[in-house]
């Protein structure tokens, strides 16, 4: 790759990070600090802190001085590119909270509590689903280009580099609980504590779905007797590409064919079609698929 289009590859990267970073500090403000929802997080714990202190301490500011520790344990283990993008969206999004905050609480104070407009009485519910799909969305782009927004996020991200089994959302969702309870302490409110909880699950969800994609795709295992002819078939009637896998019946012991064919779901009423005329006997197998890169679905990204 040549220097200048990794030089845009990286500028688009830290777009990406300011944009995930803009979107979260909204969430941030117009759903969550308002109302004390404190989903986890050190987003969570400065909202504690806010409100504790009588508004003395900014969101945004706290929350830099709490990711400075996280910050050098990120460099100390991960380091390099990761971490400079890290410091970068740390640094963005605490800004952006607090250089948002008279706009957001006047729209906040404007619309969503005046009546006419809104409920005078917020429906939290709707406010933490809404926001924690908002927040999801924000650190999911940020985390899909290289970086985290500091805090649990970074936690998050070092033990994920550590134990890759755990996806992100996961981790933060372990992770932040401690934070929600202390703000259920702090506020002296359990109902809080389960719109913070909601808040955190729709999060984690987004996260993930960003993350490693939904299911939009089946992958399909056919085994017939009449295999190349199912191939030529699929080839011809769906222009999708098939793999032949070798394969042994160990009831029969004879040796067939089981194709491999990774398709879109609209396409599957035709394939079990295509199937049906040629071999009503065969056997297939179908199952989701996360995500597909390559010819035909998705292009290679970074």
């Amino acid at each position: 790759m040549s220097l200048a289009k990794k030089m845009i590859n990286e500028w688009k990267a830290y777009l990406w990070i300011i944009l995930g970073s803009f979107i979260t500090a909204l969430s941030i403000n117009v759903f969550m600090v308002p109302y004390k929802i404190a989903p986890g997080g050190v987003s969570g714990i400065a909202t504690v802190i806010y409100y504790l202190s009588g508004e003395r301490f900014p969101v945004g500011l706290t929350m830099l001085v709490l990711n400075v520790p996280l910050f050098i344990a990120g460099w100390r283990y991960i380091g390099g590119k990761f971490a400079l993008r890290t410091l970068f969206s740390t640094i963005f999004l605490s800004f952006a909270i607090d250089g948002t905050e008279k706009f957001t609480r006047y729209f906040v104070e404007s619309y969503l509590t005046k009546p006419g407009h809104f409920p005078s009485t917020p429906d939290l519910l709707l406010y933490s689903i809404f926001g924690g799909f908002m927040m999801g969305v924000g650190l999911g782009i940020v985390f899909r280009w290289g970086a985290t927004t500091g805090g649990t996020d970074l936690g998050a991200r070092i033990v994920n580099h550590f134990i890759p089994n755990l996806t992100m959302g996961q981790l933060l969702l372990f992770i932040d609980t401690s934070v929600i309870i202390l703000a259920a302490v702090a506020f002296q409110s359990f109902q809080l504590a389960l719109y913070a909880i909601v808040t955190l699950f729709v999060s984690s969800k987004v996260i993930d779905a960003l993350l490693e994609g939904v299911n939009f795709a089946k992958a399909v295992f056919i085994i017939s007797d009449n295999s190349e002819l199912i191939a030529e078939r699929i080839l011809k009637d769906l222009d999708r590409g098939v793999t032949g896998l070798k394969g042994t019946g160990m009831y029969t012991g004879h040796d067939k064919k089981v194709l491999l064919c990774v398709l879109h779901r609209g396409q599957l009423p035709t394939l079990k079609e295509i199937v049906r005329d040629v071999d009503n006997r065969a056997f297939i197998i179908l199952t989701d698929i996360r995500e597909v890169l390559g010819e035909g679905f998705k292009t290679y990204e970074q």
